[in-house]
Order: structure tokens, then C-alpha cells, then sequence
């Protein structure tokens, strides 16, 4: 074999390596009721046939083959308990389907072949294999179907019919359904392959999303534990207060112990004052955690993503030219506020603008950057899970900078010392990466302020997108008692 061609091959291994692997496969106690239903089912056609109908069935072999498939559902039943509590196994499914593949061919090459119209029962196992399997192994279901419907066009016994009479078919039919069987084959498994790879993308974006609010969950029950340990400790805390008090009474002025007792006491208090700040809820206390400015909370926004080669402006209306109003402090609000801050800065080309304006009604943050804007492709389907075009952004581009620079090895003397002088260094540059371009960022920002109650929109940033780039805009819309603190 020529070197391209074992490199064409050792490619084509490679791509078939890295099919994805999606499915786990099914329970075999599942396997085991699917094969029993289909057991029952082919005995009552080939008994219907032969006693009801009194075709000439070649009876005891057909008998033969679906008794294979009731001692393979016995011996899987007898091992039900020793492999029913472990996790699905994509292996021994596809085992079992094959299984039932080639059962299922031979019974039909017993009964007229592609002429049995029994046989588009040939596309179920591919399609629980397309709906449970990784690609391979669906892939490598798929061929057995097609292997034997080619093996069925060139061979099988002929169709039963009634005594006296031969019905005889021509080979253009048994084609036709022989390509009838093939397309039903790559498009029923094709349908159930999108159908679950899009469930099971759904199902971790959620997750996702749930991992986000759980950890604000366990943010928030942190506070709760503070103030139960502030209580709990309070009692015994009082206690070394009262002792270090009598000590410093007995102690003689100016000695050791009274020095010590006065510093157990100084400490106590403090701890006192720690204690009695930890037992407040937040917003009895802390306005950090209470509530804030409008223009304060977009300044928390954007300051994290500042340190790079952008512009960050904020703009804050207000009608009538009524002072902007107080806003609580949600963590839903400020993470999903700061994923589009982050979008945006990834694809903006100077500028980035976080604007706020209020009304009588509603109070409206918008980010607008002066990028490209949204592709006609992606607008449509914008706010799905692993919808993105996000490329190799700014922020990701400034940590790569930082890692190559400390992974640098030290350069030697001489010429090389003088070369890397000549480098200008690299400048140190304050930035966060993005997500990754998974296309789960807008997905979880725009689910977790949807569950403060805004309304997401996207659209044009405003650019005519021939003098000036289009940009995008995104803006979320709260009802203003959803968002505003009331004053009392």
C-alpha cells in the first residue's frame, strides 16, 4: 500500500474514532420487554398464516427462529440482576439489536423476502439505535439492515400464498421495496438521531442552568449559616467577656495578667462587632447586598471586562429628568448583564456602550457594541443552547498573550539576549475568558434575567453596515416594581 493511500486510511480510522459519542444505549430490562413484543408478534403472524390462513409456511424453521429470539430473551433474563443496577450499556444494546436484525432476516427469508411486507419491521432497530447509540455503533446497525436487505433482493424462499394459487412478483417490486426499505432506514434513523441529539443539548443547557442557580442558592444559604453560627457562638463569646472582666479586676494595675485580660477583652468586642454584622440579613445592613444606583449596578457590569483595547461607556435616561431610581441587587441580573457585556467586547471593534433608560413604566438596559452585528443565520435561532458564532474574542486573545509570556523560557546570553531585547514585552492585560463558544452564554444570561422578569431583545445596533459596521444591541426590559427598590 502507497503512503497516501495508509494516510487516507488512517484518516478515515481517525474520523470514525471521533464520531460523537452521544448514547449510553438502554436497560436490558427494556431490551428484554421490546424483544418479548416482538416475539409474540412474529409467532401470532407466522401461526395466523399457517393455521388461519393455511399458507404452505415452512413452519418448523420459522418455529426454529423465533424460538432463538425467546432463549436469547431467557438468558438475558437471567442475568437481569446481576446488570439491571449498573448504568445502560451502548455495547450490550447494540449486541441485543443486532441480534434482533439478523433474527429478523432470516425469519423473513423464510417467509418471501423483500415480497413479505413484514419487512420494513427491518427499520426499528436502527431507529432505537439511531434514538439510544453513539453514531457508530448506530452506523454500524445501520449496514447490518442494509446487508441483509441486499442479501433478501438475491435470496429467499418464495412468498406463502393460498393452496392452488402462486403469486409471483417481479424483480422491479422486490426492488422497490428494497429501495423503500433502504430509504426508510437512513431517514426514520436520521430523524431519531437529530430528535435526541437536540434533547440531550436541551437537557445539559438546562443543567447548566441549574448549576448556575444552584451555586447563587448556596451563596445565599452561606448568609443563613452565618447568622446561625453568630447566634450559636454569642453565648459562650458573652462568657469570656464576663471571666476576662474578673480577671482584670483581681489582676494588679500594670501587670501581665491585666494586660492580658484587657486584650482578651479588646478582642472579644471585636469579635462581638463580627458576629453582630454576620447575623444581619444583608438588607438590614450592607447596602452592597440591599440595593444599588441604576449607574452604579452598570458600572458593576462592565468593570470586570475592562483592561483591554475597548472603549466602555455608559449612558443612563431618565424622563422627564426624574433621578434614576434604586434597584436591587440580583445575582440573575448581574451575571446575565455581564455575559452580554462579555459577548459583546468579544466581537465589538472599538467601543462598547451600556445604556439605561426609564420611564414611567419600564426600566431598559441595552449593550450595544460596534461590531459586525448578527448574522442573518444566527438571528433566527439566537437564545437556543450551542448556537454561536463567537470567534477567538478579544478577552481569550489577551489571556493567550499572558500565558505564552510566562511559559517563555528564559532567553541566553549573547545574541539571543539581544534579540529578546529588542522584543517589546508583553503588556499585562486584565482580562477574563469567555465561555468558550459552546453558544451556552446568551442561553443562561438571557434564561436567568427572564427569571427576574425582563424581557430580552435583540436586534441592530444602529450602523448602516457600509460607512459604519452594523454592531448588535441587546436589551433586557423589566416592568419597574420588578426591578426598582420601593421607597417607603
Amino acid at each position: 500500500m502507497s503512503p497516501a493511500a495508509e494516510t487516507d486510511v488512517s484518516a478515515a480510522f481517525a474520523s470514525w474514532r471521533d464520531l460523537p459519542q452521544r448514547g449510553r444505549g438502554l436497560s436490558l430490562r427494556t431490551l428484554i420487554v421490546l424483544r418479548w413484543l416482538g416475539v409474540f408478534g412474529q409467532a401470532t403472524a407466522v401461526l395466523t398464516a399457517y393455521v388461519g390462513l393455511h399458507f404452505p409456511l415452512p413452519i418448523w424453521p420459522c418455529l426454529i427462529v423465533i424460538g432463538l429470539g425467546a432463549a436469547m430473551n431467557v438468558g438475558a433474563m437471567s442475568s437481569i440482576r446481576r446488570v439491571d443496577g449498573r448504568l445502560p450499556d451502548s455495547r450490550r444494546t447494540a449486541t441485543q439489536l443486532g441480534f434482533d436484525i439478523l433474527q429478523l432476516a432470516s425469519l423473513l427469508a423464510l417467509t418471501g423476502g423483500l415480497e413479505n411486507p413484514f419487512c420494513l419491521l427491518l427499520v426499528a432497530p436502527v431507529t432505537i439505535a439511531a434514538a439510544a447509540l453513539p453514531a457508530r455503533q448506530a452506523l454500524v446497525l445501520g449496514l447490518l439492515v442494509l446487508i441483509a436487505t441486499a442479501v433478501l433482493f438475491y435470496w429467499s424462499l418464495p412468498l406463502p400464498w393460498r393452496p392452488g394459487e402462486h403469486l409471483t412478483l417481479p424483480p422491479l417490486y422486490r426492488f422497490g421495496m428494497g429501495l423503500a426499505l433502504i430509504t426508510g432506514v437512513v431517514f426514520t434513523a436520521g430523524y431519531a438521531w437529530r430528535v435526541a441529539a437536540d434533547a440531550q443539548k436541551l437537557e445539559l443547557a438546562l443543567a447548566t442552568t441549574s448549576d448556575v442557580l444552584q451555586r447563587e442558592q448556596r451563596l445565599a444559604a452561606l448568609g443563613g449559616l452565618a447568622a446561625a453560627a453568630a447566634h450559636e457562638l454569642g453565648t459562650p463569646l458573652a462568657t469570656i467577656q464576663v471571666v476576662a472582666k474578673e480577671l482584670l479586676r483581681a489582676s494588679p494595675p500594670d501587670s501581665p495578667a491585666a494586660e492580658d485580660a484587657a486584650l482578651l477583652l479588646v478582642q472579644a468586642d471585636r469579635c462581638r462587632e463580627i458576629l453582630k454584622r454576620l447575623s444581619q440579613r444583608p438588607e438590614d445592613g450592607d447596602i452592597l447586598y440591599a440595593d444599588v444606583g441604576l449607574k452604579a449596578l452598570m458600572e458593576e457590569v462592565i468593570d470586570p471586562h475592562r483592561g483591554f483595547d475597548l472603549e466602555f461607556e455608559v449612558k443612563l435616561y431618565s424622563a422627564g429628568g426624574q433621578p434614576p431610581p434604586r434597584v436591587k441587587r440580583l445575582p440573575e441580573v448581574i451575571h446575565g448583564l455581564s455575559a452580554f457585556v462579555e459577548n459583546a467586547a468579544d466581537f465589538a471593534t472599538s467601543k462598547v456602550s451600556i445604556e439605561a433608560s426609564v420611564d414611567a413604566g419600564w426600566i431598559t438596559i441595552a449593550i450595544v457594541d460596534d461590531g459586525p452585528g448578527f448574522s442573518s443565520e444566527i438571528l433566527p435561532r439566537l437564545g437556543e443552547p450551542y448556537v454561536t458564532s463567537r470567534p477567538h474574542g478579544k478577552q481569550r486573545r489577551a489571556l493567550a498573550a499572558q500565558i505564552a509570556a510566562a511559559a517563555r523560557p528564559p532567553q541566553l546570553l549573547g545574541r539571543k539576549k539581544a534579540s529578546a531585547a529588542a522584543v517589546p514585552p508583553v503588556p499585562p492585560v486584565m482580562a477574563q475568558p469567555s465561555q468558550g463558544g459552546m453558544g451556552l452564554g446568551f442561553f443562561i444570561a438571557r434564561t436567568l434575567l427572564e427569571r427576574t422578569g425582563a424581557l430580552v431583545t435583540v436586534g441592530s445596533g444602529g450602523g448602516d453596515g457600509k460607512t459604519q459596521p452594523r454592531g448588535a444591541r441587546v436589551a433586557a426590559r423589566w416592568a419597574r416594581p420588578a426591578l426598582e427598590v420601593s421607597q417607603v
